[in-house]
């Protein structure tokens, strides 16, 4: 039988303390379910947040765990696609900036077998840029689609 453990500040000091990785994205029309999200992680939770914006003017102060990393991702400057000449398209900053991460950061699968220390995905910007990335995770890192959070009006995966 498993032993239940309180998760508190103590606990979160403790050196045997699972903490579970999260990568989180949004652009500006999802900013206030980022902070409701962010508001519900452990003080103690560890990952990545990347956040799209149109430009300077929408970077705001977004509280994150001590232990996680806040990107912002100004698309007034950054390129399109290459040789294009073209500016960067909505979702399609996070999209570049999230699949070089999991690339680098995530193994295949990730502990995405059913234990508690999966790394927990939830995708809360614009369609395209979320629909780019549960593709990329799903066929390269092969986390299954149901273990990524997306919003449920775009019908990418079954988990909510």
């Amino acid at each position: 039988m498993s032993q239940i453990i309180e998760h508190n500040a103590a606990a979160c000091r403790s050196s045997r303390h699972t903490r579970v990785q999260h990568l989180i994205t949004a652009d500006e029309s999802s900013l206030a379910d980022l902070e409701a999200l962010l508001a519900t992680l452990p003080l103690c939770s560890t990952g990545r947040v990347f956040v799209e914006i149109p430009d300077q003017s929408w970077q705001g102060d977004v509280t994150v765990p001590a232990r996680m990393v806040l990107t912002w991702l100004d698309r007034s400057r950054r390129s399109g696609d290459p040789g294009t000449g073209r500016g960067c398209v909505p979702g399609q900053a996070v999209a570049r900036a999230v699949t070089a991460w999991a690339d680098e950061m995530l193994c295949d699968g990730d502990g995405h077998d059913g234990l508690d220390n999966a790394t927990r995905i939830h995708l809360l910007g614009g369609y395209l840029g979320t629909a780019d990335i549960v593709d990329h995770l799903t066929a390269r890192t092969g986390i299954p689609a149901e273990s990524i959070h997306t919003p449920e009006q775009y019908g990418l995966t079954t988990a909510r």
